[in-house]
């Protein structure tokens, strides 16, 4: 039986930076909302999510990561449909590609929970919850914006889920402000 308490106890261990706990949670808070959306079990497509990035801390380089954290998951004798979803997301340097529904959910979550967090702080409000579809899309189109997100990644994980990319960004929008608290992306609403 996975466990969110043990998945989440794991990736507090392993990972120090507020940010890049913050940005597991709302990982997690996206492919869950698009769990419930298409009737998947929220539980196991979030524990997936939130586990992701858990190594990244330790090994940063991109093949030792997410690589050396699904061998840990593993050992601890996780499913291999969890370790095939998180090595998944990172394609270009595992050579897992992204064939289950999952494992495309992660991918397109993983940049725009990203960039829709980033787009949301620089607000007035600092807030996710005024926050629309069309802010995100100008902010794509500024290549000094979060410049460390490849834009052709937040189209392709959209085009992987079937979706138009403005749909997609609404969706996660959504998603993240069931969870702005938890998030710190209430600001000052």
């Amino acid at each position: 039986m996975l466990s969110r308490s043990d998945a989440f106890a794991l990736m507090t261990e392993y990972t120090q930076s507020e940010s890049l706990r913050k940005h597991m949670l709302a990982v997690e808070a996206s492919v869950r909302g698009y769990a419930r959306l298409w009737g998947e079990n929220e539980a196991e497509w979030g524990l997936v999510a939130l586990l992701h990035d858990f190594d990244y801390e330790r090994y940063p380089t991109l093949g030792d990561h997410p690589v050396k954290g699904c061998e840990h998951l593993t050992s601890l004798g996780y499913p291999a449909w969890v370790t095939r979803a998180i090595l998944s997301h990172a394609a270009e340097a595992t050579g897992v590609t992204r064939d289950s529904p999952l494992e495309k959910t992660l991918f397109a979550c993983d940049e725009m929970a990203g960039f829709i967090t980033a787009a949301s702080l620089v607000r007035p409000s600092k807030s996710v919850l005024d926050l629309e579809a069309s802010s995100v899309i100008k902010r794509m189109k500024d290549k000094a914006f979060a410049r460390a997100v490849p834009r052709e990644h937040l189209k392709a994980g959209a085009e992987e889920l079937g979706l138009p990319l403005d749909q997609h960004i609404t969706n996660v929008i959504a998603f993240l402000r069931l969870n702005a608290d938890e998030l710190g992306l209430r600001g000052t609403l």
